[in-house]
């Protein structure tokens, strides 16, 4: 590199950094109030953590039984923090810190480490007179011994990703799938915690009672699972990804070159165009195990009176109404499902709106432009066509119950 080219990028570098006056008044190093930088995250934790399952409203376990057992996941320890350059260590250092190693580049960053907020403290602090006891799940058997003589068996369960290291399948590692199959054996009341950076197979659902998506909810993510499970907070997450069924639903179950040495090629050729997620479940009518959008609360809600407007874009309003006995938030989804004749299926909005019980609200969502069309790369824009645009509102890719439509006029809009 001639030193002109580093003499001109120290320049630019310098010349910003004094127009930015920080050499005329200097930044001053404050303490940082970590109490409050841990509400902020607890509180984007508890609303990112999904309810896939609550069979017989077994969950919150604010009322349910006197004893608990915790098994497995390191709940003694803290909550997963995901690897790479995801991955960073609370104040106070981590809750647990375990060395995978490995060849390759990424041997030496592959250490999985634990945010120090302990899911099983957590519930202790929260379970009263509750008894709750914790098995580090090492042995099924073992496991499933001491959850069968409780109330209530809640499963923790990981499964750490990292940037350069993909995950060769869906199933969870270490054998949980056989602890947890294990103690839903012994205890059908048995919940499973996920903290999973995916989706994952879940052979042993059709035998738990309740399945929580906590995904790795940050510094106070303990904390923020504690107050799921027992219903201080009322789950409102949805799901950003679909969970498949199987791996024949996968559009690519291998993993081209995962046979090969590290930086070999490999090529991929991608067919799928844009029909990826729940566009490619909605094209090939296969059932996922939970689609796109999905969860559950400790509420229920209703929606109705759908009214679509055209014109330059589409503008769809309709009614949500809490009809459960709790307060909570709701996130209904707006997908365009017919563009000027096309058949398609694409999200095109969404809101979050919170509804004490019996409240009914009206919500308007107005698409952007360019969702309703397509990149036309000779023109190097998005075109949308003149016609009949139709809608539908629902709780999720897979569960649309209102619809509508209204006329669009053609456009073209650039990058």
């Amino acid at each position: 590199m001639p030193v002109e080219r580093l003499s001109d990028m120290t320049r630019r570098i310098l010349r910003s950094m004094f127009a930015a006056g920080l050499f005329d008044n200097p930044a001053v190093k404050a303490p940082i109030d970590f109490d409050a930088h841990a509400q902020v995250t607890k509180a984007a934790g508890t609303e990112g953590i999904v309810l896939l399952k609550n069979k017989g409203d077994v969950l919150p376990l604010a009322t349910k039984g006197k004893t608990i057992t915790v098994i497995g996941g390191f709940a003694n320890a803290g909550v997963l923090s995901g690897g790479g350059s995801s991955q960073v260590v609370s104040d106070g250092g981590p809750g647990a810190s375990i060395p995978l190693g490995g060849d390759g580049m990424m041997g030496p960053f592959r250490t999985v480490v634990y945010h120090a907020s302990s899911p099983l403290k957590a519930i202790r602090a929260k379970a009263g007179e509750k008894q709750v006891r914790f098995n580090d799940g090492s042995y099924p058997a073992e496991a499933a011994a001491v959850a069968k003589t409780t109330d209530v068996a809640i499963v923790f369960a990981t499964q750490w990703m990292s940037e350069g290291a993909d995950a060769p399948d869906l199933s969870l590692p270490n054998g949980q799938d056989a602890l947890i199959a294990a103690v839903a054996a012994a205890n059908p009341n048995t919940i499973v915690v996920l903290e999973t950076g995916g989706p994952v197979h879940m052979p042993w659902l059709d035998k738990v009672a309740g399945v929580v998506e906590a995904w790795y909810p940050g510094s106070r993510g303990g904390e923020a699972i504690a107050d799921i499970l027992f219903g201080d907070a009322n789950p409102s997450g949805r799901l950003p990804i679909t969970f498949p069924a199987d791996d024949g639903q996968l559009l690519y179950k291998d993993i081209p070159g995962a046979d090969k040495p590290e930086f070999s090629p490999a090529e991929i050729t991608y067919t799928e165009g844009a029909d990826v997620g729940y566009r490619h479940y909605a094209k090939t009518g296969a059932k996922p195990l939970f689609p796109f959008g999905y969860g559950l609360g400790y509420s229920r809600f209703s929606y109705g009176d759908v009214k679509v407007t055209g014109g330059d874009t589409l503008t769809v309003s309709f009614e949500v109404t809490n009809t459960g006995k709790r307060p909570g938030q709701d996130v209904p989804q707006v997908y365009l499902t017919n563009a000027a004749g096309t058949k398609t299926q694409r999200l095109i909005g969404w809101s979050k709106v919170a509804l004490a019980p019996g409240e009914k609200k009206r919500v308007t969502v107005t698409a952007d432009t360019r969702l309703l069309g397509n990149f036309d790369e000779a023109a190097h824009a998005w075109q949308v066509k003149a016609g009949e645009y139709q809608v539908a509102v629902g709780a999720s890719a897979t569960d649309l119950d209102l619809k509508g439509g209204a006329a669009v006029k053609a456009s073209t809009r650039q990058p």
